[in-house]
């Protein structure tokens, strides 16, 4: 019986996925297996000696703390571009509210209840204080082309906006999704420098961190309107609150609202909105759910952020599975324990990703304690599971 403990709600269709005789989910589960999250908080978290995985229903995984997982053997995955859909149509949605003062436009006509026939003839005096401009022929600025900010600038595009992408890192997939009417910018500022609008899509790392800061903001056009629905922490408060003080910046939206940027009329805050539908909810849960099965049972890895990714089909009876550090000659080690062993190998892969490495190993025999502990002996050894295939 595996366990999972739920730290946050999480969609039945997702939570489906787990057979109610093999599986226990909940939200006061001892000793789990794994855990189910979307958006709690798990950096403070001690963190279970029972714990396999984590699975995170969405993209962002900055509230796990993710090298304290790595070194203990838990894989972290996460369900990227499940939600992608929905934070595009939310990223549109954050253009058009950019550039049509409807936020404030809105609040006004709210403000007039109780005029009477008057009404009318107050909307009429007032509307041009909330007089806006298009988008269509304007330039939008991607920064970030994952999935998201492909999605992004190819629905700009078919709008009528001019769009200039920059990813120094794009991958080959995303690449092939873009459309080709997109341009590819020779570097970050020569982007910045000629945008009406600027679309932020980066993840929040030590690189990216307050990239958007008083130098940056110096080089961008003159009223430029902004909309960050990647991460709070990429955009340097102080200096946007500099910039748009000083006009550089005319509209700044944002799915991540901070105290200092509330209260402020050319701030629209949304309360984290972005993935916030029925359907990217269902889609994230279902794809983590999977995940996490599919490791859990056969230690396959599809969409970890803190080991490769590794999968293997096989027949055989027992699998053995090592984790261990990046460093040389350790397939010869767990090779030679088990042949010491007398254990025959029918199938083995080996993959690695940054400081760390991944070992799925088939074989006909069953293995003991003893020879399970010297696996651990290994010196660079992080964690040895030994599973039983149904």
């Amino acid at each position: 019986m595996y366990k999972i403990l739920k730290l946050n709600k999480i969609a039945t269709e997702g939570l489906s996925i787990f057979p109610i005789d093999d599986y226990e989910t909940g939200t006061e589960i001892a000793n789990p297996d794994a855990i189910l999250l979307r958006s709690f908080d798990m950096h403070e978290m001690k963190l279970p000696a029972s714990l396999l995985a984590v699975g995170r229903a969405g993209a962002g995984v900055n509230n796990i703390p993710i090298d304290k997982c790595a070194e203990k053997g838990i894989v972290v995955f996460n369900s990227p571009g499940a939600n992608a859909n929905a934070v595009k149509e939310l990223v549109l949605a954050g253009l058009f509210l950019a550039s049509r003062d409807v936020f404030l436009g809105l609040e006004y006509a709210q403000s007039i209840k109780g005029k009477g026939d008057e009404v009318p003839a107050l909307i009429e005096k007032n509307k041009g204080n909330y007089a806006g401009i298009e988008i269509s022929g304007k330039t939008l600025g991607v920064i970030g082309l994952g999935k998201i900010g492909v999605m992004v600038a190819n629905a700009a595009e078919a709008l009528g906006m001019k769009v200039i992408g920059f990813d120094p890192f794009i991958s080959v997939e995303s690449a092939w999704g873009l459309s080709r009417d997109v341009e590819r910018a020779g570097g970050l500022d020569a982007l910045l420098a000629k945008c009406d609008y600027l679309s932020l899509h980066t993840p929040l790392n030590d690189s990216t961190k307050g990239m958007f800061n008083d130098e940056k903001f110096k080089i961008m056009k003159k009223g430029v309107r902004i909309l960050n629905f990647s991460r709070g922490g990429i955009v340097n408060n102080d200096a946007l609150l500099k910039a748009i003080g000083n006009d550089t910046v005319s509209r700044y939206v944002t799915d991540f609202p901070d105290d200092e940027l509330l209260g402020n009329n050319k701030i629209i805050a949304i309360p984290h909105l972005g993935a916030s539908t029925d359907e990217a909810e269902i889609n994230c849960s279902v794809i983590v759910s999977h995940q996490l099965k599919d490791f859990l049972e056969k230690g396959n890895i599809v969409n970890s952020v803190n080991y490769p990714d590794a999968k293997l089909d096989t027949n055989s009876p027992y699998r053995l599975l090592v984790m261990n550090k990046n460093v040389p000659k350790m397939v010869g080690q767990i090779s030679t324990i088990l042949a010491d062993a007398n254990v025959n190998i029918v199938e083995m892969l080996n993959k690695s990703k940054g400081d760390y490495a991944y070992n799925i190993i088939d074989m006909e025999n069953e293995l003991n304690e003893k020879t399970i502990k010297a696996l651990y002996d290994i010196k660079g050894v992080v964690k040895v599971r030994f599973i039983k295939m149904k």
